[in-house]
C-alpha cells in the first residue's frame, strides 16, 4: 500500500492522477495545493488527506511528507507561454529554485523521485521523433526568453540525472501536449493565458476569434490525459524497479496535428453540439504574430513528435484515444459549464 505526495494536486495532471490513484488502488495520496476547486468529492476520500499550503512557504511540512512517503511527484510549476515571455524569473524562481529543495529531501529520504520534464527540453530539435536518449536539445538565443522554462527544466533533469549517480531513484517523465478536461480555466480571456486547447475552447464558447500565431502550422502530437495518466501509474507502479533512472515521452505521435487543423476540429465540434454551436458559428480565425500574440521574446518548435518505444515496451503502455475523441470529450465535459462561461464574459 504505496503513500504518494501530490505536490500541486491541485493542477491539471495532479487532479487526474488523484482520482485514478483513489479509484483503482488502495494508495494514499497526500496532496498539497493553494487550491482545491478541482478535487471536488476527492477531498472528502478517507485516502486523500489534503493541506492547503504552497510549497515556498510550507516547507517544513513538504519534508516531513517526503519523509513519510514512497512516491515524491512535485507537480509545481508554471506551463504557460505568455509567462515565459513576459515574467522568465518567475518562471525559474518556481520550476527549478523552488522544486530543487524536494529533489534534494527524496535524496536524502531516499524515496523514488517521479519529476515532471517536459517535451519543451527538446527545443528547437530537429530530429523526426524526439528521443530521450539520443535527440539534441537546442534552444535560440538569450533574448528569447520564451526558453527559460526550457532551460529551467532540462538543468533540474540533469541535477536530478546527477543525483541519480549518487543513488537517487528517480523517473523523469515528458508530457507531450497532454489535453483534456480541466486543463485551464475557460473563464480566462486573457490571451496566451492559459494553453492552446482551453484558449481556443474559451474563444469558442465567448463567440470570438480564434487566433493562429503565425499562421498556425505549427504542429503537436496531442495526449489525452486518461493516456496520459495510464503511463504515469505504471511509472508509480515501478513493477521491478523497471522505472528506475529512467526517462519516458509520454506522447502520442499518431495524434500530430497542426495548431490550424486543431482549429478547425473545434469548430466543427462545437457547430454539432446545441450548447456549442451558436457561439461557434460567429468564431473567424484570423492570423496574426507571435510578437504580437506573446511578446517579441517569443520563439515556436514546429514539430514535436515523441519517441515512445521504450515508453511502451518497458511499462506495457499504449496511448489509444485519438484526436477526434480527445476533442469531443473536452467538450462534453464543459457543456455544462458554458452558460456561466458567457454569462461571466457579459459582465465584463
Amino acid at each position: 500500500m504505496k503513500k504518494v505526495l501530490i505536490l500541486g494536486v491541485n493542477g491539471f495532471i495532479g487532479h487526474h492522477l488523484s482520482k485514478r490513484i483513489l479509484e483503482t488502488t488502495d494508495w494514499d495520496v497526500y496532496g498539497m495545493d493553494m487550491q482545491n476547486d478541482r478535487l471536488g468529492d476527492l477531498i472528502n476520500h478517507p485516502r486523500m488527506h489534503f493541506f492547503e499550503g504552497d510549497i515556498t512557504i510550507n516547507k517544513e511540512w513538504v519534508e516531513y511528507h517526503i519523509r513519510k512517503c514512497d512516491v515524491i511527484l512535485p507537480l509545481v510549476a508554471i506551463a504557460t507561454p505568455a509567462t515565459y515571455v513576459q515574467q522568465p524569473l518567475k518562471v525559474f524562481e518556481l520550476d527549478f529554485e523552488a522544486n530543487l529543495p524536494i529533489v534534494r529531501s527524496a535524496m536524502k529520504y531516499k524515496k523514488h523521485l517521479v519529476f515532471p520534464s517536459t517535451s519543451e527540453v527538446y527545443g528547437m530539435c530537429e530530429d523526426a521523433e524526439f528521443d530521450p536518449a539520443t535527440s539534441n536539445l537546442v534552444y535560440g538565443p538569450i533574448n528569447k526568453p520564451r526558453w527559460i522554462y526550457a532551460c529551467s527544466k532540462q538543468l533540474m533533469d540533469r541535477v536530478i540525472w546527477g543525483y541519480g549517480m549518487e543513488g537517487l531513484r528517480f523517473t523523469l517523465f515528458r508530457p507531450f501536449n497532454w489535453i483534456g478536461p480541466g486543463l485551464d480555466s475557460i473563464y480566462t480571456p486573457k490571451e496566451g493565458s492559459s494553453r492552446v486547447v482551453t484558449q481556443f475552447l474559451g474563444h469558442i464558447v465567448r463567440g470570438e476569434p480564434i487566433n493562429l500565431v503565425d499562421g498556425g502550422e505549427q504542429k503537436r502530437a496531442f495526449t489525452y490525459i486518461d493516456d496520459g495518466i495510464d503511463a504515469l501509474m505504471g511509472i508509480i507502479d515501478n513493477q521491478n524497479g523497471i522505472a528506475n533512472g529512467k526517462i519516458y515521452n509520454i506522447g502520442n505521435p499518431k495524434n500530430n496535428h497542426s495548431v490550424r487543423d486543431l482549429a478547425n476540429q473545434m469548430l466543427e465540434i462545437a457547430r454539432s453540439i446545441p450548447e456549442y454551436a451558436k457561439t461557434a458559428d460567429a468564431v473567424s480565425i484570423v492570423e496574426t504574430t507571435s510578437g504580437a500574440y506573446y511578446g517579441e521574446g517569443y520563439q515556436d518548435v514546429q514539430n514535436r513528435v515523441p519517441a515512445i518505444d521504450n515508453t511502451m515496451a518497458e511499462l506495457h503502455w499504449q496511448p489509444t484515444t485519438n484526436m477526434t475523441d480527445a476533442l469531443k470529450n473536452i467538450f462534453e465535459a464543459y457543456r455544462e459549464d458554458v452558460e456561466k462561461a458567457r454569462h461571466l464574459v457579459d459582465q465584463e
